[in-house]
This record gives C-alpha cells, structure tokens and sequence, in this order.
C-alpha cells in the first residue's frame, strides 16, 4: 500500500500560486498513474488533475491552463504548480492513484485563496 504525505499549501491572493507537493512511500509508486484531488467546504472531493506514468496529463475544466501536475520518478513526489489561484480554489487537496483510488488518504493540505 502506498502512504501519501500531500504539503505546500497556505494562504494566498487571489491571482497568486502555489506549488503542492505530494511524497509517495511504497512500491510501484513509478508506474502508477496519479492524480491530485480537493475537497471544497460542504461539497464532496473532487478530481482535479491526473499525470501516467509517462508523463501524460489530463485535467478538470475548472483549472485547465491554470495548473500544471509533474512527478519526479526518482523521488517518488508529484507536484500540482496552480497559478491564477481563485477563491473558489479554497479546498483541500490531496494526491492519491488515479483515475482508480486507493482507500488510504492522506491528511491532505490546505489552499486558502482570498478575495
């Protein structure tokens, strides 16, 4: 079973940027296809980004053009760089496998956008 450690959230204007960062333990982290996910207040968690093993990407309507998701391989991290950050992007954000999840989550980071 992976464990997953997601950091590298805060508070930030509207407009600004974060970059997430999401350290995978375990075996086959490297040929797993993974993904970033975020759970607004009140709403249920919600897929944001995928990234193949490959390298090829795929992402939500709602941040298309505004982040990007990498992974480093040879540390077993994936990245999510969200740029153009809007209030609606508050949430918390989490990394898990993708599209098909494993049942273990971490404690997920924070993203706090103000208007």
């Amino acid at each position: 079973q992976v464990q997953l450690v997601e950091s590298g959230g805060g508070l930030v204007q509207a407009g600004g940027s974060l970059r997430l960062s999401c350290a995978a333990s375990g075996s086959i982290f490297s040929i797993n296809p993974m993904g970033w996910y975020r759970q607004a207040p009140g709403k249920q968690r919600a897929w944001v980004a995928g990234i193949t093993s490959g390298g090829s990407t795929n992402y939500a309507d709602s941040v298309k053009g505004r982040f990007t998701i990498s992974r480093d391989n040879t540390k077993n991290t994936i990245y999510l760089q969200m740029n153009s950050l809007k209030p609606e992007d508050t949430a918390v954000y989490y990394c898990n496998k993708w599209p098909i999840v494993s049942p273990g989550w971490g404690q997920g980071t924070q993203v706090t956008v103000s208007s």
